[in-house]
Formats: structure tokens, sequence, C-alpha cells
């Protein structure tokens, strides 16, 4: 259990709770809830987030992520998604509000911005590791888990390592969120 916490689920979590901080009653969209997503977005309903809105192309997460705390969820439809988000918001991301970045990019993706959007006091930046020090944010995780108030077990498959192939491609398919491997004894 305490394996994916030193990665993706400290990334998740810390991104909400440790970068954004957001207060009760405050808006937040998820776009991707695999594993760091579903962390942000467990967080975001133990912050007190209302809406929570999930996005994602695959249903199956989708679903997870209506047990999981999102009040709304939506399948991925490029220039739609935004707008759908706007009929649950207001805005996308209104005047001072965050968008972290989480996750990685491939080499020479650039993102642009208008001026006037941005002169709205917007904060677009980047986050690693959830900006956590882990050994104080880990067993923070472990805390919430042992209170019931965040359940990351309901994001791990466990694999044999001699599936560690089917692992690996249930982990592309999206038909596992986080794989974990037991050795052999």
């Amino acid at each position: 259990m305490l394996g994916p916490l030193g990665c993706g689920l400290q990334t998740g979590a810390g991104a909400v709770l440790n970068v954004m901080q957001p207060t009760a009653g405050q808006s937040i969209a998820v776009y991707g809830v695999g594993g760091v997503g579903l962390a942000g977005l467990m967080a975001a309903r133990i912050a007190g987030c209302d809406p929570i809105i999930a996005v994602d192309r695959l249903p199956s997460r989708l679903v997870l992520a209506r047990e999981l705390g999102a009040t709304h969820t939506l399948e991925s439809r490029g220039a739609q998604t935004p707008a759908e988000i706007r009929k649950i918001t207001v805005d996308g991301l209104r005047g001072l509000g965050t968008c972290a970045l989480v996750g990685s990019a491939r080499a020479r993706t650039e993102v642009s911005f208008e001026m006037p959007w941005l002169q709205g006091g917007r904060i677009v930046r980047g986050v690693i590791q959830g900006d956590s020090r882990p050994r104080d944010f880990i067993p923070r995780l472990v805390e919430l888990f042992m209170a019931g108030r965040m359940p990351l077990d309901r994001l791990i498959t466990r694999y044999d390592f001699e599936d560690i192939n089917r692992a690996a491609a249930d982990a592309s398919s999206g038909a596992a969120i986080k794989p974990v491997l037991l050795m052999p004894q």
C-alpha cells in the first residue's frame, strides 16, 4: 500500500492540499483521473470543494471518480469540455484562480496565453511531487487512509511479478490505475 504514495498519489493530493489549498465551497476541475488525478480529487473532497469536476476519456474512470467524490463527470471532448465546465462553474478558471500543471509533458510542448487572461490574476504553475516533504506528507496520507477519508486502496490493482507485462499493458490501456507488483516470497 505504501509504494504508490511516494509518487503519483503524493503528487495529486499534494497539488491540491499543498499548492492550491482550496477552501470549502471552491470549485475544482481535475483533467485526467488516473492515479494522480484521483488522488487530487479525493484531496479536493477532503478540502470541501464543490463542485468537483472530473474529466477523462475513459468512462470507467469517470464512474470511479464519481464514487470517490466527483460531483460532476465529463468525458473529454476537446474544445467542448471547457464549455461544459463553464456551464457548471460559470468560468473555467476565474480571475485569481489557480491552474496547477501536474504530471509530465513531452519535450517542446508549448502553451500560450493571452495577456488579458493572465492579467485577471490567474496563476498557472507547475507542480512536482505535490510540493511535498515526503517525511511529513506521506504519514498524513496514511492517516487520511486509516481514517477512511482517502480510500487509496481503490486505486491499486495487484499483480504477481510474473504478470509484469499484463500489469504494464493494463496501465497503458487504463484498465489499471495503480498497478502494484507483488514480489515472489
